[in-house]
């Protein structure tokens, strides 16, 4: 079989093409155009394979080398506004998947692990190349921003302001990564931080990153944290929390908070509530993850805060992925002999989707303010 399409090959009497076919028309994509966003097949099976197999089928004929698309991020896009991702069938696995989910805690301080080792431990060697000088692997800010390491500065910037750092005082980071908040924190606000992560990649890069300052990293699961913070934040880790764990989370929150103090929760939302995790991204890059949505937010932190502010910069996640993936893509020849191209493939595959996705606002990104609404909270009207 050819590489390149299979124009070769009828496929007036293929039933799965026919299907294919009309479900990507609806989106403006033609199969073997010359549009960007448009797909070429190289495998006659991948029209059966996702009808059959659903999004995981789609990611991993990728993978496989099935089928190219020239801009990815467009693909998704348009297949998103168009809702054919509600059209594609949902493998019986994905089923028992998502019904376990309900029955089970798969974020549990045994499993919360699973995520560190397999995404977050892939290796400093790919992050440091594909991510800006801070190390910053969440949402930038591209308001005035003209390029990735403007933006995520723009962004630990207005994290700070927001939290009123002021020094002398202490911020617990629930999630670290690899210590660029907690170093800008602590070098421009004067603050002491304290910050937890589960990958131990990301522990030793923080550390000697913030060697010198009033930083303590420590590889810990944050449902152990039991101290007083002036201020907390946590960026890019409720995705991991889970629902059954949204109450012990902002539970945790609450009482490592002092009474007049500030948290700042930084985190991909999904704009319906539910537990259905897309299986390709499940499988491939974030392992038992899941997207909380407004009402999962509000209902946690009832308990225990007010809500200060509530803001959606979503649509600069698509700029961010984007950047990432062009500096992927310059910094693979450094690193192509430790990953393999299949690995390219399943990475160009998952910054692209991702990126179509918040360009469609199938996703958004949020930064919600609390306090416990005590005196002394926040002094600037929002």
């Amino acid at each position: 079989m050819s590489s390149s399409c299979i124009e070769e090959v009828s496929l007036e009497d293929n039933q799965w093409y026919r299907i294919v076919q009309e479900m990507l028309r609806k989106a403006d994509i033609e199969i073997n155009g010359s549009r960007p966003w448009d797909i070429r097949i190289s495998n006659p099976n991948f029209f059966k394979r996702v009808l059959q197999e659903g999004s995981l089928g789609l990611g991993e004929s990728y993978m496989d080398g099935w089928w190219q698309c020239d801009r990815l991020d467009t693909f998704f896009q348009r297949v998103l506004l168009a809702r054919l991702d509600q059209q594609l069938p949902h493998h019986f696995k994905d089923t028992l998947r998502v019904a376990a989910a309900r029955l089970t805690n798969l974020q549990s301080r045994k499993r919360a692990w699973i995520v560190g080792k397999e995404h977050y431990d892939l290796g400093n060697d790919l992050f440091s190349l594909m991510l800006d000088p801070y190390m910053q692997y969440s949402c930038g800010y591209w308001k005035e921003a003209e390029t990735l390491e403007q933006a995520q500065e723009a962004k630990l910037k207005m994290i700070c302001e927001k939290l009123e750092l002021a020094p002398g005082m202490s911020l617990l980071d629930i999630g670290c990564g690899w210590g660029g908040l907690a170093e800008y924190a602590a070098r421009h606000y004067g603050v002491s931080v304290f910050g937890v992560t589960i990958s131990a990649e990301q522990q030793k890069m923080a550390q000697q990153r913030c060697e010198g300052l009033d930083v303590t990293i420590l590889l810990q699961d944050y449902r152990d944290l039991n101290q007083q913070f002036d201020r907390i934040v946590s960026v890019g880790m409720f995705e991991h929390v889970g629902p059954k764990n949204y109450a012990t989370y902002f539970s945790v929150v609450d009482r490592n908070l002092k009474p007049d103090g500030i948290f700042l929760l930084h985190t991909i939302g999904a704009n319906k509530t539910d537990e259905n995790v897309d299986p390709w991204i499940n499988k491939y890059i974030f392992p038992n993850g899941c997207l909380p949505s407004v009402r999962h937010i509000a209902n946690a932190s009832e308990p225990h805060f007010v809500m200060e502010d509530w803001h959606n910069i979503g649509a600069d996640y698509d700029l961010t992925l984007m950047a990432w993936y062009h500096r992927f893509l310059a910094a693979w020849p450094q690193i192509a002999d430790n990953y393999g191209e299949r690995f390219k493939r399943m990475f160009s595959y998952y910054l692209n989707a991702c990126a179509g996705a918040f360009r469609a606002r199938d996703i958004q990104l949020w930064q919600v303010v609390f306090t416990h609404g005590a005196d002394g909270g926040l002094r600037v009207a929002r």
